[in-house]
This record gives C-alpha cells, sequence and structure tokens, in this order.
C-alpha cells in the first residue's frame, strides 16, 4: 500500500459496511464517521453535501457516481473505481488514493488539498479550478490528462508525466522541469516564463539591455 506523506497513519474505523449493494443510492445529507466500506457498490450514486470523516473504502465501485458540494476528509481510497464519476466543489482534503482507477474522471472546483495520489494513473481525467495545493503527485502518470486552473502550489510531482496534458492557468511553480515529463504538455505565456526560469533560464523583452 502507498504510504500517506510523511508517514502520517491510516485513520483507525471503527465501523464497517460490507457488499453492500447501493447502486443508485441517494446518499445527500448522509454523516460518516470512521466507517469501512468494504466491497460496496456505489455506481450512480448521487450525492450532494454528504460527509464522509476519515472513511476507509477499499474495492468500493464510485461508477458514474455524482458528488456535489461533499466532503471526504482524510479518507483512505483501496483499489476503487471512479470510471465517470464527477466531483463538483467537493472537499477531498487529506485523502489518500492507492491502486485506484479513474477512467474519465471529472472534478470541477473544490479542494483537493494534501490529497495523495503517487504513482496514480490519471490519463484522460478531469481537473478544472481545484485546490491542491501540497498534493502528491509523485510518480503520477498525467499524459493527455486536463489540469486547467489548478493551484499545485506546493505539489510533489517528481517523476510525474505531464506529457501532452494541458495545463494552462495552473500554478507550476513547484515544477521542477528536469524531474518530470513534459513534452507536449499545453501552457500559457506566463507559465512559459516560470519553466523557463525554474531551467535557469534569464528571461527577458527584447529591449532589455543583458
Amino acid at each position: 500500500m502507498a504510504d500517506r506523506k510523511h508517514g502520517v497513519p491510516t485513520p483507525e474505523t471503527h465501523s464497517t459496511v460490507r457488499s453492500e449493494d447501493w447502486d443508485g443510492r441517494d446518499l445527500s445529507g448522509e454523516a460518516h464517521e470512521r466507517v469501512a466500506f468494504i466491497d460496496v457498490d456505489m455506481t450512480e450514486t448521487s450525492n450532494h453535501g454528504a460527509v464522509f470523516t476519515e472513511c476507509t473504502f477499499r474495492g468500493v465501485k464510485f461508477n458514474a457516481s455524482a458528488h456535489t458540494d461533499a466532503a471526504f476528509l482524510n479518507c483512505t481510497f483501496t483499489r476503487c473505481a471512479f470510471f465517470d464519476a464527477t466531483f463538483t466543489r467537493c472537499k477531498l482534503v487529506g485523502s489518500m488514493f492507492d491502486g485506484c482507477t479513474f477512467d474519465l474522471l471529472k472534478v470541477v472546483g473544490g479542494d483537493w488539498s494534501f490529497v495523495g495520489l503517487p504513482g496514480a494513473n490519471l490519463r484522460g481525467t478531469s481537473f478544472a479550478n481545484v485546490r491542491m495545493r501540497e498534493a502528491d503527485l509523485t510518480g503520477a502518470q498525467c499524459e493527455g490528462a486536463s489540469l486547467r486552473g489548478v493551484d499545485l502550489s506546493g505539489a510533489w510531482l517528481h517523476r510525474a508525466d505531464l506529457s501532452r496534458c494541458d495545463l494552462r492557468g495552473s500554478d507550476l511553480a513547484s515544477l521542477d522541469p528536469l524531474t518530470v515529463e513534459l513534452k507536449g504538455a499545453m501552457i500559457d505565456p506566463y507559465q512559459a516564463v516560470v519553466v523557463a526560469t525554474a531551467l535557469g533560464l534569464d528571461v527577458r523583452s527584447g529591449d532589455q539591455e543583458p
């Protein structure tokens, strides 16, 4: 299992929901704390405002589920499926993902700061206007993903594959161009200056004296 940043332990759970069929269930307004959800089918669930605090999800299917203004705080997701899932203005602060699949995942707005996604396969996913401060994206595979307007300040990006990734409008101050793959990535002019400066180049306008 992938480790949390700085070796922080996984929160203990106090109750368990196992092998239940929640397909299509409306989770809106529910609150769960330190619950272990194991092999639960949450396909096509709808969720407006539910709060999951320090819960563990193991082998849970979130396929085609829709979450709006919901919170998954300091939760742990292991071998979960998020095919075509949508998270809108959700908080996943401090949550950890290990061995999960994210095909066609869409995230719009919200706070995913301190999230752990080391080595995650995020190819083809879409993150727009999301706060991901100090997120662990070490070795993440983001080829062809869209990370538009994402706050990546302080994020761990070592060995991340950002090739062909749309990064326009995102904070790239933490990016070391020498330790990530950037071939074909799309950036805006301001970001080009940030990347060039990180490479040690002296960026000046044409009329500036050396």
